[in-house]
């Protein structure tokens, strides 16, 4: 769910920025399991997936593997931290760079993410998917756990999935962010408002009750004041 959204606000994002058909130069830093960066070579840009977690990059491989070999030929999968962007590349290198869920666990994001805008050329998009600090007590509070939505009101720190301690961030604070590295809010999105308290092992309705969710998810992370409540934020950046 939270990958076909991004993807589709993604999407209109680069549709809006570059013409149809170029070939764009595409690092994603901390890529996971690579959904977005296989997506997107399969869409015919080039892309450099960096990941520092092994178990992660050798799933991404073995994706890769299965892909045919004119989409394996524009993946180039490094093994790395988003904060070592220097070392691997020279300034201006890339066209468009993700950075999804990613930044609540860096102890330094105001660096992280000011050397990632580094690596943009110019009028290059910075995408960045974060936990919305504004909206932590939604969770706790649909759950009719008041005591838990009650602290979380105060709170920049939730408990993900696998039990740890991360930060959560707020969009006025990384609007500010995003302007002092020269990389400034140009569009931002909510992403799940209404399945946010979804466990995440729930399976995925029949595909036209599915087609409705996602139109109904799309629209609320584009309108207000929907959006202000959705468990993520998608904030693109552009380098000046």
């Amino acid at each position: 769910m939270r990958q076909e959204l991004v993807a589709r606000q993604l999407d209109e994002q680069i549709t809006g920025r570059y013409p149809v058909g170029q070939r764009l130069r595409i690092l994603d830093a901390g890529m996971g399991q690579g959904t977005q960066a296989l997506r997107l070579a399969r869409a015919g840009h080039t892309v450099t997936g960096l990941e520092s977690d092994p178990e992660l990059l050798q799933t991404a491989r073995e994706s890769l593997a299965t892909e045919p070999a004119g989409i394996r030929e524009r993946v180039r999968l490094i093994q790395g931290d988003g904060r070592e962007t220097g070392v691997h590349f020279l300034p201006g290198s890339f066209d468009v760079v993700l950075c999804h869920g990613v930044i609540m666990y860096a102890d330094e994001p105001d660096a992280l993410l000011a050397g990632l805008a580094r690596m943009l050329a110019p009028g290059g998009l910075l995408s960045l998917v974060v936990r919305n600090a504004e909206a932590l007590a939604m969770r706790p509070g649909l759950a009719g756990d008041w005591s838990g939505a009650l602290a979380a009101f105060d709170s920049d720190v939730y408990t993900d999935d696998n039990g740890t301690k991360v930060r959560a961030d707020r969009l006025d604070v990384l609007t500010m962010t995003l302007a002092g590295i020269a990389a400034p809010l140009h569009a931002w999105y909510g992403v799940r408002v209404f399945t946010e308290d979804l466990p995440a092992d729930a399976g995925l309705p029949a595909a036209e009750e599915l087609e409705r969710l996602l139109a109904a998810e799309d629209r609320a992370g584009r309108t207000e004041p929907y959006r202000r409540v959705a468990g993520l934020l998608h904030l693109c950046g552009v380098r000046g």
